[in-house]
């Protein structure tokens, strides 16, 4: 197992194969994500949280180009029974709790894409050599931080005064999309000899805004009736 991307050629590039085997990936996760978005929004916007949809829709559908345009592809004999997994795995899945099955839909949506940009960091997985300019190298950054931009987006939303009595629902349904993305994530990596050790995993903000502010319920004491 290696510990990064690898190993590098003469010009500092990421094997082809591995180039397949990440942006296959990431490639089905965000674009079901994409799926989702463009499911969630309605023909004509009216609202602020249709707006924000159609800003995060089109952001996805420009992470999908980029990874189709910068990828080396090779043929990849295990790609057909993975992106069958992978597929099965991004199926919507209504948050439980919600009487509201359109609200269980959209904090499932806001969850999943919530464990797509804060729980995956495959800038974290190149080598400290790789090439600079190669674009492979350069759209797994450019990912990254697009995903920065992104999840505050759906934190605003997980987070927001519409699910304020949802808190543990919406918590559990953040918490199973990490665990299943995370999950997969790794043991994708694995097939290419790449021991992540998840560096590439980090605390999700929501978790730790949720944290905080159990810790600050706690100091204040409970409510007075």
């Amino acid at each position: 197992m290696n510990p990064f991307l690898g190993p590098l050629d003469k010009d500092g590039r990421i094997p082809a194969n591995q180039q397949t085997r990440v942006s296959s990936f990431l490639l089905s996760a965000h674009g079901a994500q994409a799926r989702l978005l463009a499911a969630a929004l309605p023909g004509r916007l009216r609202d602020g949280v249709q707006v924000e949809l159609h800003d995060q829709y089109s952001r996805e559908m420009q992470i999908l180009s980029l990874l189709a345009r910068v990828t080396s592809w090779v043929p990849d004999l295990m790609l057909p029974f993975l992106a069958w997994q992978w597929e099965a795995a991004w199926l919507p899945r209504p948050a439980a709790g919600s009487a509201d099955q359109h609200q269980a839909l959209l904090i499932d949506l806001a969850a999943f894409g919530h464990a797509l940009h804060a729980g995956l960091r495959p800038a974290a997985l190149l080598p400290e050599a790789a090439a600079h300019t190669d674009p492979f190298v350069q759209a797994m950054r450019h990912i990254e931080l697009e995903s920065g931009q992104l999840i505050q987006m759906q934190i605003a939303f997980l987070k927001g005064l519409q699910l304020s009595s949802l808190r543990d629902v919406v918590a559990i349904a953040v918490e199973r999309r990490h665990r299943q993305i995370r999950e997969l994530w790794t043991s994708m990596f694995h097939g290419i000899k790449v021991d992540t050790s998840e560096r590439h995993l980090v605390e999700t903000a929501y978790a730790s805004m949720t944290r905080g502010n159990k810790v600050e319920a706690g100091r204040n004491g409970p409510a007075a009736d």
